[in-house]
């Protein structure tokens, strides 16, 4: 009912989570079943008066990157002298190009100075870089007011749940990056799994079919109406990248159903093919439905340096004519503290004209990998997806369980892939390899797949 106190969010509001996540009661007072400390015996496990989120418990598997990581690591366990490739999860692996090394550097080099400390920032973002990311990436159109700088897409998207809160509808494309299930889920808008749920598929959430019998774009014509759409172009798992015809018509769907669309353009620098849209506002009258989320993870090599940024245009607003920017103003100012000064100073070199050669570069680079893995693999018979304005390769495995190829190709050819299971249900039957690796390590990885599959 109020502003935060302080002009810039300092701590999180944790009473404000709550009340998002539908806590009451147990938990945030004194629980009459509280087990006293001094009641238990010594065999007894103690355990709190506090009451988990039960959204949580309907999560029924782990998150899908930490369990590759768990199983690579117990294949290590057993086979401590293997030389594993991974062409698992999308993390880059080539070196922060010099020009905006130099902007990471001579930022934290200025902190060291009487002149150039600077302590807490804008929660929205440097202005300057703000500017950029509109002129430089969006050729103006849209404002920098309306740009949110932030430590990464995939924070962002659970801020967004957030905002958002529990009395609404997602849908997903099946299959998809995971978080925007399991942020739909811990936030409450699913119901618990019970024998009548779609095996893999939490109820609540719209999942739209994605795949090669419809173009990997879903059928707007039969598809539910849902509050909040999240789409992802260049999509990740699939590597499919829509057209402009099919962002037109879901843009109109989202008008004609007072909906919202939440579009991940992570990847878009990966397209090249002309006429194909980066951005979602490259599409007229997506200022009224769309929030674009992205990052410069890979742009420019950043996933661990952290840097991404939230696009909330002024004309969207909800269905009460609140405008959208002024809740997700409100949401970074209380539980965020902006993006470092000494990471946002990389980002605007990131932009500079040396900058955007150096990351035109680097996305040649991973697109030349893609092409590797993909002519690899459709000369060893397999049915394959992506890599074209994408790094992403999603091979067809014709019916196989994915998992079961995972460890196979594990065991055999020491290679770290990604189980299509793991994006939805709808990634069953697929097999997804990044492009993100050094050259070398993905001539070997194809040497030792050709190997395994011309036996």
């Amino acid at each position: 009912v109020s502003g935060y106190l302080f002009p810039g969010a300092r701590v999180m509001a944790l009473f404000l989570a709550a009340s998002v996540l539908g806590f009451s009661g147990p938990g945030l007072h004194a629980s009459a079943s509280r087990v006293s400390a001094s009641s238990m015996t010594a065999t007894e496990v103690k355990v709190s008066g506090v009451a988990r989120n039960p959204h949580m418990a309907k999560l029924v598997s782990g998150y899908l990157f930490p369990e590759i990581a768990k199983r690579r690591n117990a294949y290590l366990a057993a086979h401590p002298d293997a030389k594993l490739i991974s062409l698992g999860i999308g993390d880059t692996t080539m070196p922060i190009p010099a020009h905006i090394l130099s902007g990471l550097t001579g930022s934290a080099a200025k902190l060291g100075t009487k002149e150039g400390y600077s302590g807490y920032g804008a929660e929205q973002g440097v202005g300057d870089l703000r500017a950029k990311i509109a002129k430089k990436l969006y050729n103006d159109l849209i404002l920098p007011e309306e740009v949110f700088v932030s430590d990464g897409s995939k924070c962002d998207i659970g801020r967004l749940q957030m905002m958002f809160g529990s009395a609404l509808t997602s849908a997903v494309q099946d299959p998809s990056y995971p978080v925007y299930v399991d942020t739909s889920v811990m936030i409450g808008q699913t119901r618990m799994m019970d024998a009548d749920s779609k095996q893999g598929q939490h109820p609540g959430i719209v999942y739209m079919p994605c795949n090669p019998a419809n173009g990997w774009f879903p059928d707007l014509e039969t598809m539910p109406r849902a509050d909040v759409v999240y789409f992802c172009s260049p999509n990740n798992p699939t590597g499919a990248v829509a057209s402009r015809e099919q962002l037109t018509a879901l843009v109109k769907w989202a008008k004609d159903n007072g909906s919202f669309l939440v579009f991940d353009a992570a990847y878009a620098p990966f397209i090249k093919t002309p006429g194909v849209p980066k951005s979602i506002y490259e599409i007229p009258g997506a200022k009224e439905v769309a929030i674009e989320v992205n990052s410069f993870s890979k742009y420019a090599g950043f996933t661990g340096v952290r840097l991404g940024w939230t696009i909330v245009p002024n004309e969207l607003k909800f269905a009460d004519g609140t405008p959208v920017r002024n809740d997700w103003n409100r949401v970074m100012c209380t539980v965020f503290n902006g993006a470092s000064n000494i990471v946002q100073g990389g980002g605007l070199a990131c932009l500079d004209d040396a900058g955007l050669a150096e990351i035109e570069a680097l996305i040649e680079y991973y697109l030349g990998n893609a092409k590797l893995l993909a002519e690899t693999m459709k000369a060893l018979g397999f049915k394959v997806h992506g890599a074209t304005d994408a790094p992403y390769i999603f091979v067809d495995l014709e019916g196989a369980s994915s998992w079961d190829m995972f460890s196979k190709i594990l065991e055999t050819a020491q290679v770290i892939t990604i189980p299509g299971a793991g994006f939805g249900p709808g990634g069953e039957g697929f097999l997804r390899l990044s492009a993100f690796a050094p050259r070398e390590a993905c001539v070997e990885a194809c040497e030792r797949l050709t190997k395994m599959f011309k036996k």
